[in-house]
């Protein structure tokens, strides 16, 4: 329902007091964002530190990653419908102070449980966080060209957090140490704090039961599906614990689209939310974004370290032109050419302009320089990924219900959260099957010589590029078929995809 503007004395109609603030409130929920997308990847680069004080074993390393993964991964659409259910500045509130504290704890650690902990800890905190986040931007912007302006900021920040990640936490680990890879996120969540406290209006939320049978189910199958993929790269996709929890994961996610239908108003995740056809190729579009996109940061990293020699910091500037890029693509897309040709043109153009940056990337070896070889599909890549990620956001987001905003959003980050899972495993899985096939062809010796070991790694990384591309190409070629034609979603108020009544915004 439209909320009415308030009357001005003099008659004339004036704006909300919370819209006056709204360009701070995106900036507030920009800064949300941006903490918790980088936090996949700040860690990364300060793994080896870390290892070399706490002495912990390279098996155990990968658990700093996949800790957050698990508990982040299967707790978003629980944290989602809280938002709604409690009021999405409250539980953004919740979510900004318990990941500050779970950052301080990780920084603090003297012990590698600790430190698994910690960023278990992180990554519930963030399930309750970045829904809210995305919901409070959602609800308050609904004119459509602030609308466009907003999500090309926030769109932006999704899409290029990984590559900030992995600038700041070079940074951080040579000019500092590995534990401000954490305590970073303290001045991030102060600053959001105190927007929040200053900028965002205290709302009610759904009185409505909580559907617990179906938060354990949909939690627990996410975090089996989550897991399985994790272990897919140490132990093989032959190994129970990794098509075990697979398995298990189909049973309980089928388990929980039953419950969803017979829930009704109760129901954790409406089917509507994800069944109309434009959000749910916009869905697709962005776990098929946060496979690729994940897989190439992971292997560009390690290329850039391996080959080129570039220490962590030298790793993060790399990335900058790309970064640079995909901000402005994201501005330019979301302001002037969505509102014109819509997503069934430009999410497509994007996811394949991001396959052929991937595809660029695949003639590397061993003689290649950064200026020539890889910097331009870098930023290929980034102007694809500024081009559809802001594009699938807001379209997944566009329509949905007040009252379903915070679970809405939550399958947003839920869709790039398992895209990066997956992406990640299976990437890893055939980088690791090339690199053997290789140097079991090439090898004269055993162990292999530098120069076939040192080939059989460029292998792994062109194979990982070019499978990245065939993933981004799938997803152009699939959501330009499911995409509604423009005129088709095209709203009374002419913008893409709009419902026919702008409402004005109501406190988030």
């Amino acid at each position: 329902m439209t909320v009415p503007s308030p009357v001005a004395p003099d008659g004339v109609v004036a704006p909300p007091a919370h819209g006056r603030r709204r360009w701070w409130i995106l900036a507030t929920v920009s800064l949300a964002q941006l903490m918790v997308v980088l936090d996949v990847t700040v860690v990364n680069i300060a793994m080896p530190s870390a290892q070399a004080e706490l002495g912990f074993s390279d098996n155990d390393r990968q658990w700093i990653v996949t800790a957050y993964a698990l508990a982040f991964g299967s707790l978003l659409l629980l944290g989602g419908r809280l938002s709604d259910l409690v009021g999405r500045r409250t539980t953004f509130l919740i979510g900004l102070v318990g990941f500050a504290g779970a950052s301080a704890l990780g920084g603090a650690s003297q012990t590698f449980g600790m430190l698994v902990g910690a960023r278990a800890l992180q990554g519930a905190f963030g399930a309750v966080l970045a829904p809210s986040a995305l919901s409070v931007l959602t609800t308050t912007f609904t004119d459509p060209k602030e609308r466009s302006r907003a999500f090309g900021v926030f769109g932006g920040l999704a899409g290029a957090g990984g590559a900030i990640g992995l600038l700041l936490g070079g940074f951080l680990t040579e000019q500092l140490n590995w534990r401000w890879t954490m305590y970073i996120n303290l001045f991030f969540a102060a600053l959001a704090v105190c927007g929040a406290l200053a900028f965002l209006h205290a709302s009610r939320g759904r009185p409505q039961r909580l559907d617990v049978v179906g938060a354990v189910l949909g939690g627990a199958g996410l975090f089996a599906m989550v897991y399985g993929f994790s272990r897919a790269e140490p132990k093989g996709w032959d190994s129970p614990w990794t098509w075990g929890p697979l398995a298990a994961s189909a049973v309980l996610l089928v388990a929980f689209v039953v419950r969803q239908r017979r829930a009704g108003g109760d129901a954790l995740l409406p089917l509507s939310v994800v069944l109309e056809r434009n959000r749910g190729a916009a869905f697709l579009a962005i776990l098929v974004a946060g496979a690729g996109m994940f897989g190439a940061f992971l292997f560009g990293t390690f290329y850039m370290q391996t080959q080129l020699g570039y220490s962590p910091w030298e790793t993060g500037l790399a990335f900058l032109p790309q970064i640079l890029v995909l901000a402005t693509c994201a501005q330019l897309c979301t302001n002037i050419f969505l509102p014109r040709f819509g997503p069934k043109v430009m999410v497509p153009i994007g996811l394949g302009l991001a396959g052929a940056g991937l595809a660029l990337l695949t003639q590397i070896d061993v003689g290649s320089s950064f200026s020539t070889d890889v910097l331009p599909g870098l930023m290929i890549m980034g102007a694809g990924m500024g081009t559809a990620m802001p594009a699938a956001i807001q379209t997944a987001t566009l329509g949905i219900d007040r009252d379903h905003a915070g679970v809405g959003s939550a399958v947003v980050a839920t869709s790039q959260q398992v895209g990066g899972a997956v992406g990640t495993a299976v990437l890893n899985t055939i980088a690791a099957s090339a690199a053997t096939a290789f140097i079991a062809a090439n090898a004269t010796s055993n162990p292999p010589s530098p120069a076939v070991a040192n080939q059989a790694a460029i292998e792994s990384f062109t194979t990982a590029f070019g499978s990245s591309a065939l993933i981004f190409a799938a997803g152009a070629v699939v959501t330009a078929l499911l995409f509604r034609r423009r005129a088709a979603s095209v709203g009374a108020s002419g913008h893409t995809g709009a419902p026919a009544e702008a409402a004005t915004p109501i406190p988030a």
